[in-house]
């Protein structure tokens, strides 16, 4: 299969790096000219430094800005008011005990990981559907099914992320515009380097078994037995936002390596 994306801009929120940044660069590699957004213009210009090193002729453009916010969102919107292809990868997560989640942990929560696709997504459907053709994504989480206990407020927002993606699918039903969620799992980001390294210090382990403990305590039914590589789910990303994948809508599509046990 041989998925051409030329002639047309994807924007990936939170694509700085990780699972985004793995996107991105899946994207120009179609052909697709793609902006990459992140908080800092700092952030934007090295990853836009690093897929040019590796495809010296990608067209990527770079907005720098809090997409988790309206005034964020309306920057990214003058700066590029039209796309074909939105993955809406930006999120947060943490652990922390439910029984201390305040209004404060659960406002941010949703404001990040669901608010800035539910904003996003309006502005940017609208117009794949004058035009007839586009591909939204969510990027949720096994642990939108298989919620977690040490981040129950991940999981739930990630739940809402999913739902959303439905409801668009329904919405754009026969209009040439797919959406569909993106479920991965555990991935060796550097985000996810960062989480686990205090917890290997406290074990006196590199981070690397830490990592194999962590699916192995955490999440025993996965049948992969280990953490996934950004690029791994920027495949699955690929291939959605693809012209092949025209039937493939209102879809939770996983990519978490066996997780969840559940056959749907």
């Amino acid at each position: 299969m041989i998925i051409d994306l030329s002639g047309k801009r994807a924007i990936v929120t939170g694509s700085t790096a990780g699972i985004g940044l793995a996107i991105a660069q899946g994207l120009v590699q179609a052909g697709a000219e793609v902006v990459v957004t992140g908080r800092t213009a700092l952030a934007v210009d090295r990853a836009i430094a690093a897929i040019h090193a590796a495809w010296p002729a990608a067209q990527v453009r770079g907005v720098a800005a809090d997409l988790a916010t309206p005034d964020g969102a309306q920057t990214l919107i003058a700066a590029y008011p039209e796309a074909d292809i939105l993955v809406n990868n930006l999120g947060i997560y943490e652990a922390k005990p439910l029984l201390e989640l305040d209004d404060a942990d659960w406002e941010r929560f949703f404001q990040v990981n669901v608010l800035s696709a539910a904003r996003l997504s309006r502005h940017y459907a609208s117009g794949m559907k004058e035009r007839g053709w586009g591909r939204l994504q969510f990027v949720s989480s096994e642990s939108a099914i298989n919620i977690p206990t040490e981040m129950v407020h991940y999981g739930v927002s990630k739940a809402a992320l999913q739902a959303l993606s439905r409801g668009y699918a329904k919405e754009l039903a026969g209009t040439g515009v797919t959406a569909n969620a993106i479920l991965p799992g555990p991935t060796a980001t550097e985000n996810v380097h960062a989480f686990l390294a205090p917890l290997a210090a406290e074990r006196g382990i590199s981070v690397e078994e830490m990592s194999a403990r962590f699916v192995a305590e955490k999440r025993p039914s996965s049948l992969l037995g280990r953490f996934a590589s950004p690029q791994e789910v920027a495949h699955l990303a690929v291939y959605v936002a693809s012209e092949q994948a025209s039937a493939t809508t209102g879809a939770a599509l996983r990519v978490e390596g066996g997780i969840v046990e559940t056959p749907f």
